[in-house]
């Protein structure tokens, strides 16, 4: 079945290494050379101590379950997949990504613990675009 969800255009120089990465299943991750802090999104400026030194390094693609919403209503795409469950993840590296969370039953959110470990995965949208999910391992 192909994509049928908005794809990002990875055509800024800020997020290329991103996305470039993720086309080989690989999470990286900006960090500031200053104070040696991973920040996501992907930014110029350090957001802790305002450097513009920063260079992208390899997460190790493992996180945890900060917060987690179950989806009822969606458009376009994702109307198909409802209900589906959406998280902020703690990376292993520091700061925080928003997801939808695999494996885990939306329907039944009493078993959805904050905390799980997750790790990252790829699924292809387009043959330039791969979108990290989060799995509950």
């Amino acid at each position: 079945m192909p994509y049928n969800k908005p794809i990002p255009e990875p055509g800024d120089p800020l997020t290329r290494p991103f996305w470039d990465a993720a086309k080989e299943d690989k999470l990286v991750l900006p960090r500031c050379t200053s104070c040696n802090r991973v920040h996501w999104y992907p930014r110029w400026i350090c957001p802790f101590c305002h450097a513009t030194e920063i260079e992208w390094i390899e997460g190790s693609g493992i996180g945890y379950i900060h917060t987690f919403a179950v989806q009822h209503r969606a458009f376009g795409g994702w109307a198909d997949e409802t209900p589906f469950v959406t998280a902020y993840i703690d990376l292993a590296e520091g700061d925080r990504m928003f997801t939808v969370l695999r494996g885990v039953d939306p329907t039944r959110p009493e078993t959805i613990k904050i905390g799980a470990k997750v790790k990252v995965e790829f699924e292809a949208a387009s043959a330039d675009v791969h979108i990290p999910f989060w799995r509950v391992v």
